[in-house]
């Protein structure tokens, strides 16, 4: 049985003739103890607090009836592993490629660097913001929250992040390239772009998945092992 947030993937499993339904990891709608085995990939570092990702492991634990055995695999911080590359780093194409100008431009963008011609709107905003810092109830401004956006096929440089994700092909319109997305007016370089949609992760570095459901008295670890570029945890309800 799958289980998955976006109905558009849980519908294409039924169009397989796979059980799946819409739910969510930190509440999953079956009975405890109901299941033999269960499966989490590439799902507990998309959230964004310890507590969170700790709560989504405890579910899984839940499901589980005593003796049953659980699977995890997250994305870990070391993609280069005892002095191997992981399976990510190594199909990074040795020219700069399309994707990862794509990724440059919408860091541009998330940092607040826009286009000339947009300079005046971005004025405004500026004197708006600075007429809301004179004013209110107080409160002081955040120094940074910005995450950074990862540059597709390199190393890590922090556990919390965005990751582009460029969106290929979909349903074109009458008078629309299928590349296109939109970036502010003024922007001359939108038409060559693909949509690129930011994916918020955790990167888990060594031990930190291990030490997660160590911490839960309901569940041993089997094993724990690093697998291309992910950490993983075999576990097994008591």
């Amino acid at each position: 049985i799958g289980c998955d947030r976006s109905k558009n993937l849980v519908d294409i499993c039924g169009e397989k003739d796979f059980q799946a339904f819409v739910g969510d990891a930190l509440s999953v709608p079956i009975r405890s103890g109901s299941c033999d085995a269960c499966i989490s990939i590439a799902v507990i570092h998309h959230f964004s607090t310890a507590e969170r990702r700790l709560a989504a492991i405890r579910e899984l634990a839940r499901l589980l009836r005593p003796g049953g055995m659980a699977l995890i695999y997250v994305w870990a911080m070391e993609q280069e592993y005892k002095n191997e590359k992981s399976k990510y780093l190594k199909e990074k194409c040795g020219s700069k490629d399309k994707e990862e100008e794509n990724s440059g431009m919408a860091q541009r963008l998330l940092n607040g660097e826009m286009p000339a011609s947009s300079s005046r709107d971005s004025a405004c905003s500026d004197r708006l913001l600075d007429d809301s810092k004179g004013k209110g109830c107080g409160a002081k401004p955040v120094a940074d929250s910005r995450l950074p956006v990862h540059t597709n096929r390199t190393s890590f440089h922090s556990q919390d992040l965005l990751v582009p994700w460029h969106l290929k092909g979909g349903t074109k319109k009458r008078g629309e390239s299928v590349d296109t997305v939109f970036f502010p007016a003024g922007f001359k370089e939108s038409r060559e772009l693909s949509p690129v949609f930011h994916r918020y992760y955790h990167v888990f570095r060594e031990g930190e998945l291990e030490a997660a459901c160590r911490s839960l008295d309901c569940v041993r670890v089997r094993k724990n092992y690093y697998d291309q570029g992910n950490w993983c945890v075999i576990l097994e309800k008591l």
